[in-house]
């Protein structure tokens, strides 16, 4: 490696260092990685290429909405498969640096705005392809979160992902249970989430961990058809119509309380 190479990477090391942490470890070129010491190694890639197969392969003039974007690996990865708009949204304002650097130094034209799931009913416009990943179990309200994608910007597909705990065994929901049936609730299969009332992983921010029964039966009455489930976490998704009295709540804020 020539001397100039090595100035180069070294001066794309320290530009990822700078915005950093990162939680998303994307290749740069030339030898640089934003988290090349990530403690998952190469992390979101190892998982994307798990379910990357079930995606469409050619995005010519679709349009893709990034929830939770973080550092824009998945934003990233819809440009290369051709996709004509990729909007990422974040909450973190350090994220979104880290996704504008990264979109620059790879040459895709993604555009990243600091909206919340919460906040998606402001864009407008609904979206050929929605990610969702990595940010359900981070939620205080997770359903009404899955509500506001299906009303708002959710057009075709929802590629959707979640941390699962407990059994991974599903048994068909009845259309209704007698009120005395209460084994129905003891069973493996019956779907459940799990609320962590003060950290999971030294993260306070985990709130509701689903078991598998949980997150499927929450996608489908929320407007959601499983399509596929090709990696143990992630599920490919079609917005149907909605089931009766599946709709997003919009609570009132007190008169003269501002929005932060």
């Amino acid at each position: 490696m020539s001397q100039a190479e090595l100035s180069r990477q070294e001066d794309l090391r320290r530009q990822a260092e700078a915005l950093g942490p990162w939680f998303h470890n994307i290749d740069l070129g030339e030898g640089g990685w934003t988290a090349p010491n990530h403690f998952l190694g190469d992390y979101p890639g190892f998982k994307f290429r798990r379910f990357a197969h079930d995606l469409p392969a050619d995005l010519t003039g679709k349009s893709v909405l990034d929830i939770g974007c973080n550092a824009g690996f998945y934003s990233v990865e819809m440009k290369r498969r051709g996709a004509a708009r990729v909007l990422g949204l974040d909450s973190d304002e350090r994220y979104l640096a880290q996704g504008r650097f990264v979109a620059e130094r790879l040459g895709h034209d993604i555009e990243f705005r600091n909206l919340s799931v919460y906040d998606v009913g402001r864009l407008g416009e609904r979206f050929d392809v929605v990610i969702f990943m990595g940010v359900f179990y981070h939620l205080r309200h997770p359903l009404l979160a899955l509500d506001l994608i299906h009303e708002h910007v959710a057009d075709d597909l929802l590629v959707f992902q979640s941390m699962l705990r407990g059994t991974a065994q599903v048994e068909p929901v009845a259309q209704d249970y007698d009120f005395f049936d209460m084994d129905a609730f003891e069973r493996p299969g019956y779907p459940r989430m799990h609320f962590v009332e003060h950290a999971y992983a030294h993260d306070c921010t985990n709130w509701w961990i689903p078991n598998r029964a949980g997150i499927e039966a929450m996608l489908r009455s929320s407007g959601f058809s499983i399509q596929s489930r090709p990696e143990a976490e992630v599920y490919l998704c079609r917005r149907v119509e909605a089931p009766y009295g599946a709709e997003a709540a919009y609570p009132a804020r007190p008169d003269g309380q501002r929005e932060t």
